[in-house]
């Protein structure tokens, strides 16, 4: 796994063997990316990446010039191997916050202007996310949110959803508020 995008291309962050976490594939995120660049201003843009496991999204934030990234991880394992990779890969322009995603939707939180999150594809509760996310003052006008999912689910009729890409057996599912 290496970072894609921006000045840290090319960069491997280090990953523990015994990482449980199902990071985004290389080409997925190398298509998101190519998706973004015609939708963001990065170094003006919030970020909201829930479900962060090795925190690979972030890391292409921030090598894109993100300088409002919030990291959200529950797994205290992953979360310190998260934070190894912004000494490893000098990266100040993380926040990351060590909690259940869910949770963290269910507070009171100033609007982004991209949330991206990638629960396990078996998660029982992947279905609400759209829910707790669009109409909820989550996103700032024009801002978006990407659920990341498993060929398995369709989001098509969910209110806000604007569109799917596919690369293999990655969806990204885009929703506007």
């Amino acid at each position: 796994m290496r970072i894609i995008n921006g000045e840290l291309s090319g960069r491997r962050p280090l990953i523990p063997k015994n990482l449980l976490a199902r990071p985004t594939t290389d080409v997925s995120r190398e298509g998101l990316f190519n998706i973004l660049r015609n939708r963001l201003d990065f170094e003006n843009s919030r970020v909201l990446d829930l479900f962060s496991g090795t925190g690979i999204i972030s890391y292409e934030f921030a090598s894109m010039g993100c300088r409002d990234i919030t990291c959200v991880e529950r797994d205290r394992f992953h979360c310190a191997a998260i934070r190894k990779n912004f000494e490893f890969l000098d990266i100040n322009t993380i926040r990351l916050i060590e909690t259940d995603a869910f949770n963290f939707l269910k507070k009171d939180v100033h609007p982004f202007d991209f949330i991206f999150a990638d629960p396990p594809y078996d998660h029982h509760q992947l279905t609400t996310l759209p829910s707790l996310v669009i109409g909820k003052n989550r996103l700032r006008p024009d801002g978006f949110f990407v659920l990341e999912h498993g060929p398995d689910k369709n989001f098509k009729d969910f209110p806000g959803f604007a569109e799917e890409r596919k690369y293999g057996k990655v969806h990204f599912s885009f929703f506007k508020d």
